[in-house]
């Protein structure tokens, strides 16, 4: 689909047969993360062809190019794994330590047993995070190319973290423009946020949650979707105080819903779109935030990604 004017159009269906998990966009490249490893095209979709080499792991659950390098990409896996590509997808190497902590920690989720998954990135500079859901908050030093464990976070799954710690069910990393220290991670028991790095954490809202925006102009200002449980009674809430008070976001949207909740929170240019995880896709222009519903003819949607310059 492609967005002309305010009017959006659909111009054509990619991948036929593939469940795409997640999709990025950069100087003309579009990757996708399927079950069945990562796809590039290079003419706006209309053509594909397999960008997996050196991919030991098919099942790609999350991609993120670095903002900063536009040939190097980060690509995490289901079981949980992290590889790194430094010629735009032609090839990929896998960061073995990642593994290890998999297989040490014994990471897991309920649908695939001793597995786990890497579910988020989110780089700034030379310093990066990753979600690993359930296992723990991963941290680069080096923009990506190696990982070891944030110093908050305790490697087992734990959804009982000691004090100043992050659950482990971590489910997407947000980092702030203004500072490489300033991060946040959705979990399995709430919205966890650090400001050194991820030495420390505070809960900020306890909830079952996958998606945060952080807002870059503001960083008071933060967007996310609390839920009561596994897709039960999701909704979509603001704070203007860094997290010490949340209300509602405006109208249009039919929340709470019973048996969804928020997947995925993108922004792109003005306008926040928030994806549902029964595969609905709203649009709110910020700071305002009043819902709307997008591309409801297209069935289920999993990830957006804006084409970056």
């Amino acid at each position: 689909a492609r967005q002309a004017d305010t009017e959006w159009q659909v111009v054509g269906e990619g991948l036929p047969g593939q469940e795409t998990k997640s999709i990025i966009a950069r100087e003309g490249v579009i990757l996708a993360g399927t079950r069945a490893g990562v796809y590039r095209s290079d003419d706006g979709g209309e053509s594909w062809r397999t960008a997996s080499e050196g991919l030991t792991i098919t099942h790609v659950r999350w991609l993120a190019y670095h903002p900063q390098q536009s040939s190097f990409a980060l690509a995490g896996t289901e079981p949980a794994a992290i590889f790194v590509s430094r010629d735009g997808a032609e090839s990929w190497r896998e960061c073995p330590e990642v593994t290890e902590m998999r297989e040490e920690y014994n990471w897991y989720l309920p649908y695939s047993p001793r597995a786990g998954c890497i579910r988020g990135f989110a780089i700034h500079g030379s310093r990066a995070y990753a979600a690993a859901e359930d296992g723990a908050v991963l941290r680069s030093d080096d923009g990506g190319s190696s990982w070891r464990l944030a110093p908050g976070s305790v490697g087992p799954p734990s959804h009982r973290p000691p004090e100043g710690c992050v659950h482990s069910d971590a489910h997407s990393v947000a980092v702030h423009p203004s500072s490489a220290e300033l991060v946040m991670v959705p979990t399995g028991g709430g919205l966890y946020r650090s400001d050194d790095g991820g030495e420390t954490w505070a809960n900020l809202y306890r909830c079952y949650t996958r998606a945060v925006w952080w807002d870059p102009a503001d960083p008071q200002h933060i967007v996310f979707g609390p839920a009561d449980g596994v897709d039960r009674n999701g909704r979509i809430e603001e704070s203007r105080d860094g997290g010490q008070s949340w209300q509602t976001t405006g109208s249009g949207s039919d929340a709470p819903w019973p048996q969804h909740m928020v997947e995925r929170l993108h922004q792109v240019k003005s306008s926040l779109f928030a994806i549902i995880s029964n595969g609905d896709l709203l649009v709110g222009e910020i700071p305002d935030l009043v819902w709307a519903p997008v591309l409801p003819q297209l069935g289920r949607i999993n990830d957006l990604a804006p084409m970056a310059s």
